[in-house]
């Protein structure tokens, strides 16, 4: 390994978005950086990220775009604030990447696809003179405080005048976020827990065998005072989707509490409880219960058989529009951390500095996922990676200063 990659000025390790952005914030201000990873190339939770679009982030108001973050939102703000979405959306047009904000109010660059984006920034990266060293597990510190790394060579030791560590957090583990690195510091961490995934039910036979993979489309599902509109697809273990990676987290914490949790789903949310009862009191005559669902209530066929479902359990006879109003479905489990869009724990608030510093390592800082944040789908997620990620390498900067003017 030569001198610029062993000594550098700034080691960042983790190459996804936080890292990324730090890196060319300090490279940008003139100092040699190096971002350490332990994956054969950069940013591939990122590019599957973009599989589906890649949503960078959202146009709602600040205010509101600040709440989706809950017992975050104080962490996150002033980095957040610092570098808000209309920053992002600057910097995303700024390596020839245009954006549009979708009909949902979500951001999206132009080309759909997070490649295209990755690959001018790596390039603009390269040009600044920042070195990449891939295939580099970081495994601590050694006893002078140099980080030490596992290569395919045997063990690297690195003593850079300020670190970013940018590690992420523990869903996807193949794409690269494994949260091995929690143990490196578990004295202050927390564990990791799944967020913005799908969840566990015991589907009867008909339900699973017949309708894993269709879609509900244009729901309405409520947990507790929260609801939120969009769509859900049945699985054969339970349910995916928006509108319930939305709710995962409430869902997480009361199948902790009580071992499950009874979300109701609103197969009709465009029709009111009163005009959706005088449809099904309308005559029959001879249609049969999925007819009259399909034709008055206008249900799709994967709604009508989670209807009939719960006719079958003894449910909604005596008040079918109610049934199909506030449809309850028991909830035992999410699916595991490995096909979490995001996950929730990581490090504790209390073990950094108000700039991500960590208190037990000064000059050592964290960004992006492995902080204890969590949030919604919808452009929150890679938006707090990229303000934290600014934020932690303005407090590089900031630490370098006052360590030069105070000689230490």
């Amino acid at each position: 390994m030569s001198d610029s990659l062993l000594n550098p000025a700034v080691a960042i390790v983790g190459g996804g978005p936080a890292g990324l952005m730090a890196a060319e914030i300090l490279a940008g201000s003139g100092l040699p950086v190096t971002i350490f990873d332990h994956m054969p190339s950069l940013g591939r939770k990122f590019l599957m990220a973009g599989r589906g679009g890649l949503n960078l982030t959202h146009s709602e108001p600040l205010d509101r775009f600040l709440d989706r973050y809950g017992a975050a939102r104080g962490h996150l703000e002033p980095a957040i604030r610092a570098f808000p979405p209309e920053a992002l959306i600057a910097w995303c047009e700024g390596l020839g990447q245009e954006t549009f904000i979708g009909t949902s109010g979500r951001v999206f660059p132009r080309s759909m696809k997070a490649s295209p984006l990755l690959r001018a920034w790596l390039r603009r990266l390269a040009d600044q003179g920042v070195r990449v060293a891939t295939r580099h597990r970081w495994t601590g510190w050694d006893a002078a405080g140099g980080l030490t790394f596992q290569t395919a060579d045997g063990l690297a030791v690195v003593r850079p005048a300020a670190t970013i560590l940018a590690l992420g957090g523990a869903s996807w583990p193949r794409l690269g976020s494994d949260g091995g690195w929690a143990n490196l510091l578990a004295e202050d961490v927390d564990a990791f827990q799944p967020s913005n995934c799908g969840v566990l039910v015991d589907w009867p036979d008909a339900v699973r065998t017949r309708f894993a993979g269709h879609p509900l489309k244009r729901i309405a599902v409520r947990f507790g005072d929260v609801t939120v509109r969009g769509e859900a697809v049945i699985s054969e273990t339970g349910l995916e989707g928006g509108a319930i990676y939305a709710l995962s987290a409430r869902l997480r914490d009361a199948i902790r509490s009580n071992g499950q949790a009874t979300p109701q789903i609103d197969l009709r949310p465009d029709l009111d409880l009163a005009t959706l009862g005088r449809r099904l009191s309308l005559p029959r005559r001879g249609q049969s219960l999925p007819t009259v669902l399909r034709k008055q209530a206008g249900l799709a066929p994967a709604a009508i058989a989670l209807v009939l479902a719960a006719v079958h359990r003894g449910e909604g006879q005596a008040d079918l529009a109610g049934m199909i109003k506030a449809l309850p479905v028991t909830v035992h489990g999410l699916r595991g951390i490995e096909r979490a869009i995001s996950s929730a724990g990581g490090l504790r608030w209390s073990a950094v500095t108000d700039d991500f510093m960590l208190v037990r390592r000064p000059g050592t800082f964290a960004a992006g996922e492995m902080l204890d944040w969590e949030a919604p789908t919808g452009g929150y997620l890679l938006q707090a990676c990229f303000s934290t990620g600014v934020r932690a390498a303005r407090g590089v900067l900031s630490w370098l200063d006052a360590t030069r003017q105070t000689g230490t």
